[in-house]
């Protein structure tokens, strides 16, 4: 029977739920049909079992002869002649990215009578489309074997227009220099809050009047620290054209709420320590 293929934005299975057979019954035997029927369905050269949602360790590949070869319980034991694959994904449909893969491969596996069984690929196609499926075994995807940064790109691309942006090309990142001012402006703020705090303490007049001189700096900081965020946030805004925390109507809000709360605990400070 054809299933449907487990496609992004839709989530992987649980690496934890995803269980070697140790039973080898009709339903295993039935999962590996459903899973070629799927393969000709969509033109597939190989397959991995949790990839239509059967949480067993099974890959099908279907060989240049048109045959097809189960590997349950699969695991290399040797990898050689490693190189750089270009490869797409069933996964990421519109994704293509160059990751590091071999060649040569030793691997033990079983069959659906559970016999152990081993093999030595050197076919470099079959080699790279059984390292991808062992990926999904456990998990992964095509995009681990990327950089944080490039992952981090092609998933923001995703999230925003489901487009993925040429390597060469600069996409938003994650922390921006501004995220550094606001840090040091909610620094600010939260000790505009202890100011409030005085009244519970016995200090001296000439340290009452240096906290409230803190507050009146504190201000003005806020004040200036924020309007630079927003000046930075509208040049990357005209750089990353994807990045959407650069956008607008998010700053003006973000701005609003600490210039906001850094005035209350001003005015608050002012009736409190004078």
């Amino acid at each position: 029977m054809v299933k449907p293929l487990i496609i992004y934005p839709k989530k992987h299975a649980n690496p934890m739920l995803i269980s070697e057979v140790r039973k080898f019954d009709k339903e295993i035997i039935d999962i590996i049909q459903d899973m070629q029927d799927t393969m000709e369905e969509h033109n597939l050269m190989a397959l991995s079992a949790t990839q239509i949602n059967h949480l067993y360790q099974i890959i099908l590949i279907k060989e240049k002869d048109g045959t097809y070869q189960e590997y349950i319980n699969p695991r290399v034991i040797n990898s050689s002649q490693p190189f750089d694959s270009t490869e797409s994904t069933l996964y990421y449909p519109s994704v293509e990215v160059t990751v590091p893969r071999y060649s040569d491969l030793k691997l033990i596996y079983e069959n659906r009578n559970g016999e152990s069984k081993h093999a030595h690929i050197t076919d470099k196609e079959i080699a790279v489309a059984l390292q991808r499926k062992i990926d999904y075994l456990y998990g992964g995807d095509l995009l681990l074997k990327v950089s944080d940064k490039r992952r981090e790109e092609i998933h923001h691309a995703l999230a925003t227009n489901g487009l993925i942006p040429d390597a060469s090309l600069e996409v938003c990142p994650r922390v921006t220099p501004k995220e550094y001012l606001l840090s040091f402006n909610d620094k600010i703020i939260f000790f505009m809050g202890l100011s409030l705090l005085t009244p519970l303490f016995s200090f001296e007049k000439d340290t009452i009047e240096s906290i409230f001189l803190y507050d009146k700096i504190g201000i003005l900081l806020v004040i200036g620290l924020m309007a630079g965020y927003f000046l930075m946030a509208q040049a990357e805004a005209k750089e990353f054209r994807q990045c959407t925390s650069c956008q607008v109507g998010n700053n003006i809000g973000l701005i609003s709420k600490r210039v906001a709360l850094a005035l209350i605990l001003f005015i608050g400070s002012y009736f409190l320590l004078n």
